[in-house]
């Protein structure tokens, strides 16, 4: 009987610690640390089954830097036959200013249920309260100065002066003799205020070379390039590069310098320690373009470009198709270059040009824009079509430059469907309405009678007075809208962000089928950016996301959905400038959101408008 009764009690025991026994314990390293320190903030679970842990959820770091996690770890122990472990979510975090701060709980479902950790405090002060990390006799003794002179991130630009609209080039590049440990993160990306830019082609993996600084040999890597064209004269500035980098630093077995055989030592023994490494901001004076001798078909294209023109037929019948290209090559900005307009006779009928492009994404833009034109002829002669006129500014000329192109003379002759001897300038409309308007002369009068109904009050008279002047309401109407759109560019956009977005968006999922990641997450951006800057009258110099957000929640745009196209945007812009690309798949629901979310916010403009 008492065998069973201590049973009883030992499974009562055990169910009850299977039941209370679990806990999520937030800690910190320090609770008071240093605005240029880094810190570690980890979540520990303990309890029986750490194998039914479930959805970490983490706090807000919104005053916080990132720079590495949740790095994940656990421990089993077995006592007396009783198993129990820990499951820990662990952070390097660097504080974004200075004060007071309480940092939230965080949570896991552990079978269903929901387990939360304290919220704890944390005190940020000025400088650093990290001067040096004293280990053991046989660790190394380093601070934040002596990783700074062996591991650095510098910026590069192939020119400092420059002309509003001229490629300038960005390079970042990573100079270390330290041992990376494993992989790095991005913790800020540089700020392109006052500039358009474009990501280059790089490798997805960082190839280093070695390369000798003051005396000192370095792994070199470059992190990524940038090209960017200035949309505004002055003294612009980039805004450092900063990157997360957990360096493995070796013991220190006898005395010297740790770093002096670092590129001899095979070995990658020692203590991790996580580096918030930061570039240099760059300075550039850009230039406005010259106010003289300004041609009139310059649009504001600057780069150096050929144009090419060609006609696939000048002898053709009437209702036939002949197919105009025009090629532009060359390199600066190809993404803002309109092809110019092709001006053609009365008689031929234009349908709006297929326009195509190749861009490549070297060290410096340069490709091709295409536009194709059908023109079809309705009137027999001969048609010249006129030259068209390409302008642009040449950065290294200091010039502008006017590239024209050949005319064109079609020699129209009758289709099928004319006769020979038809009239120049008389259309098969033309013949059509002389026969309804011309009727024989009837000789008899025997069924002429006098009409008793009065015109004024049949059917026809009101159809034919009514319907007229509904027509002219009408057309005065749209007019009156197109009108008020070609005056308001504003509106224009307004109205077409949809549309372009669409446009965009075909572009990257082509890239996605393509599998060219940089294109992609590069037309991606355009997209949801582009739409943005339309629809909420945003100028591209002015533009930033903080901006966005506020006048989208002033419209009462859903803020979830606010919240979601902030989280893809800093994903895609993220991913953009990463080391390491995503895969495929996170390609594709990327895309899914962010034609989503854009649909999305134009129906709840849309809805909002109508009310």
């Amino acid at each position: 009987m008492f065998k069973k009764i201590k049973l009883i009690i030992s499974f009562i025991l055990l169910c009850s610690f299977g039941v209370i026994a679990q806990t999520l314990t937030a800690s910190i390293s320090s609770d008071k640390v240093g605005l240029n320190d880094q810190f570690q903030l980890s979540f520990t679970f303990e309890g029986t089954d750490i194998n039914s842990v479930r959805n970490f959820t983490p706090p807000s770091f919104d005053k916080f830097f990132v720079l590495s996690g949740p790095n994940q770890s656990t421990s089993v122990q077995i006592i007396n036959g009783a198993v129990s472990g820990s499951l820990a979510f662990s952070y390097y975090l660097r504080p974004k200013g200075l004060g007071k701060y309480t940092i939230a709980a965080a949570s896991v479902n552990f079978q269903g249920k929901e387990i939360k950790s304290k919220p704890i405090n944390i005190e940020i002060i000025k400088g650093s309260t990290q001067k040096k990390n004293v280990t053991n006799n046989n660790q190394a003794n380093i601070s934040n100065q002596d990783i700074a002179e062996n591991l650095f991130v510098k910026a590069f630009v192939n020119k400092t002066k420059v002309y509003l609209g001229e490629q300038v080039t960005v390079t970042y590049k990573l100079y270390t003799r330290l041992n990376i440990a494993s992989q790095m993160s991005i913790s800020k990306l540089p700020q392109y205020k006052g500039f358009w830019s474009e990501e280059l082609n790089t490798s997805n993996n960082i190839n280093f070379t070695t390369e000798e600084v003051e005396g000192k040999r370095y792994k070199v890597g470059i992190l990524k390039k940038a090209a960017l064209f200035p949309s505004e004269f002055g003294n612009l500035t980039i805004t450092p590069f900063e990157l997360n980098v957990p360096i493995r630093i070796k013991n220190q077995q006898r005395k010297g310098n740790i770093f002096d055989d670092f590129f001899n030592d095979p070995f990658d023994q020692g203590q991790i320690i996580n580096y918030a490494a930061k570039s240099n901001a760059v300075k550039l004076t850009v230039l406005p373009l010259p106010n003289n001798n300004v041609p009139a078909s310059f649009k504001g294209i600057v780069g150096n470009y050929t144009m090419s023109t060609s006609i696939n037929k000048t002898d053709i019948e009437t209702n036939e198709t002949v197919t105009i290209k025009i090629d532009i090559k060359g390199t600066g900005n190809l993404k803002l270059l309109n092809i110019p307009e092709l001006e053609i006779p009365n008689g031929l009928d234009k349908y709006d040009p297929k326009i195509t492009d190749r861009i490549s994404r070297n060290n410096i833009i340069s490709g091709e824009k295409n536009a194709e034109y059908v023109i079809v002829p309705r009137i027999p002669g001969k048609k010249e079509i006129k030259p068209v006129a390409f302008s642009f500014f040449d950065p290294d000329k200091r010039q502008y430059r006017t590239l024209t192109s050949d005319s064109f003379t079609l020699n129209v002759s009758p289709g099928k469907n004319i006769t020979s001897n038809t009239l120049t300038g008389i259309t098969k409309e033309d013949i059509k309405l002389l026969g309804e308007d011309i009727r024989f002369i009837k000789t008899s009068s025997a069924n002429l009678f006098k009409k008793q109904e009065t015109v004024i009050l049949t059917y026809k008279f009101w159809a034919m007075t009514i319907i007229p002047f509904i027509i002219f309401l009408t057309v005065l109407s749209w007019q009156k809208k197109q009108n008020k759109l070609a005056g308001d560019l504003r509106l224009l956009k307004y109205n077409k962000a949809q549309k372009i977005a669409k446009t965009r968006l075909k572009t990257a999922k082509k890239l996605l089928s393509d599998k060219d990641q940089n294109s992609f997450y590069s037309e991606l951006s355009l997209a949801l950016f582009g739409y943005l800057e339309d629809k909420l009258h945003l100028p591209k110099a002015e533009f930033s996301m903080d901006k966005a957000e506020q006048l989208l929640i002033n419209k009462g745009v859903n803020i979830e959905l606010i919240g979601e196209l902030k989280a893809c945007t800093e994903k895609c812009e993220f991913i953009r400038f990463a080391p390491e690309k995503g895969g495929i798949e996170e390609m594709n629901e990327l895309f899914k959101k962010s034609t989503n979310i854009i649909v999305n916010i134009e129906r709840e403009l849309s809805q909002k408008i109508n009310r």
